[in-house]
């Protein structure tokens, strides 16, 4: 069976209009959920704590599509290239 890993993480955001996080160490990773309905529960919760501030932003982050374990890396990633 597959899983489908979904990553809530966010941040305060150099510039709201873009993706580029202000400082990279600093970002919120929320958690790791098994199904997309609890990533977005978790997202929906974290970004109405921060909803007054423009710069701050969460995000849902597919991490099963990222990777399918079925499939053979390449040399170089096999390599951690």
């Amino acid at each position: 069976m597959t899983q489908r890993l979904h990553l809530v993480f966010g941040g305060e955001l150099v510039d709201p209009t873009k993706n580029a996080f202000k400082d990279v160490a600093a970002i919120d990773i929320v958690g790791m959920f098994p199904n997309y309905q609890t990533a977005f529960n978790a997202w929906k919760a974290a970004a109405q704590r921060t909803v007054d501030d423009a710069h701050m932003r969460y995000f849902i982050a597919h991490i099963h599509r990222l990777r399918d374990e079925e499939t053979a890396g390449s040399t170089t990633e096999e390599l951690g290239g």
